[in-house]
């Protein structure tokens, strides 16, 4: 009997997405339509609002989620090329890209200390494209392991610690200004790149619209290996061991290390469930579609001025600010949120608080360590805060099939490691300079 529901469920809602698909590419019909179109009778009322009531059913019946994170090609996927497997199996696919992402860092950051930016930026440019390239001929599950789970984003993370250790060398005072200008670029791409390939996909298929992506991301990418560069010379070093374990015997490193990963284990929950959470709370799948990108947009703001402000009063201050407060927001804003209004309101306020984290932290790294090993020490936060990507979101799937398709159990967990991560931004504030508040760090 569990079987057949669940087989239920997935077959109402994949219909059901089928024909929201289809209905968005059809030609717009003249406005001359007969008197039945016009006044739609009672019966087709009642038909259509049994498919809605059916289609947020399936989406909120807790069989239906996956145990893992939700791309945006998971829906896509799961009724196309891998539609045979399950949702859980598919969701690894995003999850290892963003583990990819973060977890060669500790090596990129070494060779782009020692020999400046430019081979990575080449070698990560060639990765990235030839990535998505393959991804939009693959066929079979392993294939897209391959193309999208671990070619395409080794070359991102190498072009992301390029960049971002470069820029770390030539500012000092904006230092986490020029850390949040630098990534603002992903947010803007967070909100544009989801609803391109979304619109690409019914008019010029999967393929092309992989292809039209990979194309304008290397005219960009062009442009970043014309421009890029550290202002250190390079220098290259043996490899030592020693430098990627040394950071983890001091204080400070160790507790911001600490902070950032209990913060980033809850941090990206909201990202991946909030539509379907929005969903459930009776918000139309229209407008949940826009809720990442306002999460997004906002974030663009979230990394520039409150690393601005971090240089001028502090940047562990900001951050301590910044973290608390989105922290809280998850728990006394989203916790609650039974409507549409308030649901968008946190999605904005959420984007603009975390975002202020992605460009903190490096920021508060290159603070606390020797501006020649921004690299390797930022490489390896970013590789320990990994694994928290890895397992974060099968974690929180698996809290909402337990909580029968509720999410108070993913909200809870996702404020509570939040607000963890933000005291430990506080003790290695304390450590370092006592408790001044005022005092700028």
């Amino acid at each position: 009997m569990e079987k057949s529901t669940r087989a239920s469920s997935e077959t109402t809602m994949t219909d059901n997405q089928d024909v929201e698909k289809t209905a968005a590419v059809q030609p717009r019909l003249s406005p001359v339509v007969s008197r039945a179109e016009a006044h739609p009778s009672r019966a087709d009322l009642e038909d259509d609002q049994s498919k809605e009531d059916k289609a947020r059913m399936a989406a909120n019946d807790p069989s239906a989620f996956p145990d893992g994170g939700i791309g945006i090609f998971q829906d896509y996927y799961s009724r196309n090329q891998l539609k045979q497997y399950s949702s859980s199996k598919i969701a690894w696919i995003p999850s290892l890209e963003t583990f990819m992402m973060f977890f060669l860092g500790p090596l990129f950051g070494k060779v782009v200390d020692d020999n400046g930016p430019r081979v990575l930026l080449i070698g990560g440019t060639f990765l990235h494209i030839f990535g998505i390239m393959m991804t939009s001929i693959c066929k079979e599950y392993y294939q897209f392991i391959l193309a999208q789970g671990i070619c395409s984003p080794i070359g991102a993370s190498a072009l992301f610690y390029a960049a971002m250790t470069s820029v770390g060398t030539w500012f000092f005072k904006n230092r986490a200004l020029a850390y949040g200008v630098m990534a603002s670029g992903s947010s803007l791409g967070g909100v544009i790149m989801p609803i391109m390939i979304d619109r690409l996909i019914p008019q010029i298929g999967f393929g092309w619209a992989m292809r039209a992506t990979a194309f304008l991301m290397l005219g960009l990418l062009i442009f970043a290996n014309l421009t890029v560069k550290s202002r250190l010379p390079p220098s290259p070093k043996p490899l030592v061991l020693k430098e990627f374990v040394t950071p983890l015997t001091e204080v400070p490193f160790l507790t911001v290390l600490i902070a950032c990963m209990l913060f980033f284990f809850g941090m990206f929950l909201p990202f991946t469930f909030v539509i379907i959470q929005a969903q459930r709370e009776g918000m139309s799948i229209s407008l949940s579609a826009y809720l990442v990108p306002i999460l997004n947009a906002a974030s663009i703001f979230g990394r520039i001025i409150p690393g601005a402000m971090g240089d001028r009063f502090g940047r562990f201050n900001m951050m301590i600010v910044m973290s608390y407060f989105s922290a809280i927001i998850v728990l006394a804003l989203w916790l609650p949120s039974r409507s549409n209004a308030p649901i968008i309101i946190f999605a904005a306020l959420y984007g603009f608080g975390t975002g202020a984290f992605i460009s903190l932290a490096p920021a508060l790294i290159a603070q606390i360590s020797d501006v020649r090993k921004i690299g390797v020490r930022n490489g390896a936060l970013f590789a320990f805060i990994s694994w928290a990507a890895l397992v974060g979101s099968p974690i929180g799937g698996a809290l909402i099939t337990h909580d029968h398709g509720n999410f108070s159990q993913l909200q809870i967990f996702c404020g509570v490691l939040m607000m963890a991560g933000s005291t430990f931004f506080v003790v290695s504030r304390v450590y370092q300079e006592g408790w001044k508040v005022m005092h700028k760090i």
